[in-house]
């Protein structure tokens, strides 16, 4: 990459035109799994995957056409989720249109293949939230149609003399759909699909086609990119999100909101493992900052004497408790997730729908070593801790110590 190539920031609320890469999730407003099935292959949950619906795939075709009307834009990486895609875009030059304009055009080709998967019928409406089942969307055979059964020695359809069998072009690959489908049937529906949504509002008129059951309605959350180190981090994001899904699939106790955790006089919000509150012993990791200033100026005793005596401690058998919010507390974490040992975290913002815990945090909750409380609701505008929050968080960290 040239060096005038380099990523530009721009605030929210400005036209991004510039280069720079942009991060793009859109998403099933109710949350409906109408775009995938979510597989998970001997219940481990490394080796899970989304088979596509015919919308799914549909979907993903779209993705890919953006380049054919913005040459200025390339799509480094996509994840299609049952309910929602992410997608990286790199504008590689300054675009006359900003990224927003691009967005809006994908949305508005996702809402009209939305409503013609409603006309279609392609997703069983009964069956659109069972999608915790493998290969649940595969065509079954109506009642008193027999199945026909491979005869022996019958391989799978074998191309006629003369007749050329499609081999994906370079870069293609993406494009096919999952393991679970027939590639000829299932691209053939979205096809169809894609021609339906183009002439399916002039057939049906205006007022019957706004009338169908909208999909799509909430335009696609775009996410700009400021610097090259976000991109490894959201691709390996993006790519994690089946993992993480069949996680929560697996252990739903440890992931599920839970409301009203009372410990003493306080009720919480939490997530994760609740039967560390019966813990024998709790212990607080608070850095004073008294110890900081002093390490600043050069004797740090005091301040290594008591991170390691927060590790010890923990190690002993002990649950440790803290919001973990200067760096030092940080690092104190970071050792409690090295070492596999359990703790319990305040947070400052409450819990929205759908909340997953990010990264080393996920993993401890996985695996019933994490208990994440929070005292207040959720704040979709909250950006930043303040210092009236930072005091509140530690005094209630005393609290369950105390409590417990």
């Amino acid at each position: 990459m040239a060096v005038e190539e380099k990523w530009k920031w721009q605030e929210p609320g400005t036209t991004w035109k510039g280069v720079g890469l942009y991060h793009i999730t859109l998403t099933i407003t109710d949350r409906q799994p109408l775009l995938g099935t979510l597989a998970i292959p001997n219940n481990d949950p490394t080796m899970a995957k989304v088979n596509r619906t015919t919308l799914g795939n549909a979907l993903v075709d779209c993705l890919l056409d953006i380049p054919s009307y913005y040459p200025e834009v390339q799509v480094l990486h996509f994840c299609l989720m049952p309910d929602h895609l992410h997608a990286v875009l790199y504008v590689r030059r300054t675009m006359q249109k900003g990224i927003g304009t691009i967005a809006r055009g994908f949305w508005q080709a996702a809402k009209k293949l939305g409503r013609a998967s409603m006309v279609a019928s392609f997703v069983a409406p009964n069956n659109i939230r069972a999608n915790n089942q493998e290969g649940e969307n595969k065509r079954h055979p109506k009642e008193g149609e027999n199945k026909r059964q491979p005869q022996e020695g019958e391989n799978k359809r074998q191309p006629k003399e003369g007749e050329n069998e499609r081999q994906p072009q370079e870069g293609e690959s993406e494009r096919q759909p999952q393991e679970g489908y027939g590639f000829r049937n299932l691209q053939e529906q979205s096809n169809r699909l894609k021609v339906m949504s183009a002439t399916l509002r002039e057939k049906m008129g205006n007022e019957a086609y706004y009338r169908l059951t909208p999909i799509f309605t909430e335009m696609p959350f775009i996410r700009p990119m400021g610097h090259n180190t976000q991109l490894p981090n959201t691709i390996r994001y993006i790519d994690m999100n089946p993992q993480r899904l069949a996680t929560k699939r697996l252990k739903p106790g440890y992931f599920r909101v839970q409301r009203d955790i009372e410990i003493g006089e306080r009720k919480y919000d939490g997530v994760g493992n609740v039967t560390l509150l019966m813990a024998e012993q709790f212990g607080t990791v608070h850095v004073r900052r008294t110890m900081v200033e002093a390490a600043e100026r050069g004797d740090n005793t005091a301040l290594r004497n008591y991170m390691n005596s927060c590790v010890l401690t923990a190690r002993k058998g002990m649950v440790m408790v803290s919001p973990f919010i200067s760096p030092q507390e940080k690092q104190v974490m970071e050792v409690l997730l090295r070492e596999q040992l359990p703790f319990i975290l305040l947070t400052d913002n409450g819990f929205r729908d759908y909340y997953k815990p990010a990264d080393g945090l996920f993993e401890a909750c996985a695996s019933g070593r994490l208990l994440i409380l929070s005292p207040w609701p959720y704040d979709a505008n909250k950006r930043h801790i303040s210092r009236a929050d930072c005091v509140a968080l530690n005094a209630m960290a005393e609290e369950i110590c105390n409590q417990g």
